[in-house]
């Protein structure tokens, strides 16, 4: 028997157990260095992506911010496959005379459906305001109708507050217009031709005097190309 040899026989159990347990550490630091190697190769990784992901936002908003609305997708307008007959919604001008969009038949235009009350509509209204100021009324009219409950008095007021000059006032007192158009909330838009079929429509607010807006109107409902009738 040689010296190694004897030297393992004369080896305690208590020895033998802490080299084992020696083992096992070694084998659980090394586990756990690689673990924590990994975690930060992948920690890396996502935070490079997230780089790329953030710096791609970072350069649409820029140019989202420099072009306004860019597509009929930011938009968000749905288009008749065909136009659409609508019923024949009535109203009040701002002088308690009665119409209807039959009245209107002629001219491409654009419906608003909005109140006083409805924050959105308010917020877009000046944009609307500043559509209408670029096309003569007989070619291409902005009809915003208010379903307000307190009638003429309360769109005078609002206007006023807001120096609007362009838009006329339209009331629906009864709030039918809403049912009629099958509007499902305010503010809505229809995008109605020359024969009052609509042929496209927008739920919620939209800035519709961006350049954007305005190629896309100008598109689907024959306005003039110089941006001006007047």
């Amino acid at each position: 028997m040689n010296e190694a040899e004897m030297s393992q026989n004369t080896r305690t159990p208590d020895d033998k157990q802490a080299t084992e347990l020696r083992r096992l550490n070694y084998a659980w630091t090394l586990l756990l260095g690689l673990s924590l190697a990994l975690a930060v190769m992948l920690a890396a990784m996502l935070s490079y992506e997230l780089y790329l992901a953030f710096s791609a936002s970072e350069a649409t908003s820029a140019e989202s911010e420099a072009s306004g609305i860019r597509s009929a997708e930011d938009l968000q307008l749905l288009f008749q496959d065909k136009p659409a007959d609508l019923p024949d919604i009535r109203f009040v001008d701002g002088d308690g005379r009665a119409l209807s969009l039959h009245d209107f038949r002629g001219r491409p235009i654009l419906l608003n459906i909005w109140a006083t009350w409805c924050v959105p509509c308010r917020k877009e209204m000046p944009s609307l305001e500043r559509l209408q100021a670029k096309f003569d009324l007989s070619r291409f009219l902005v009809l915003t109708l208010s379903i307000d409950s307190r009638g003429i008095p309360a769109v005078k007021q609002f206007y006023q507050e807001l120096g609007l000059k362009s838009l006329g006032i339209y009331v629906d007192q009864s709030g039918a217009a809403l049912g009629l158009a099958g509007a499902p909330g305010l503010p809505t838009t229809l995008l109605l031709n020359e024969q009052g079929q609509e042929i496209g429509r927008k739920i919620g607010p939209a800035e519709w005097d961006t350049p954007a807006s305005l190629d896309l109107l100008r598109q689907h409902m024959r306005l003039p190309a110089d941006g001006s009738a007047k």
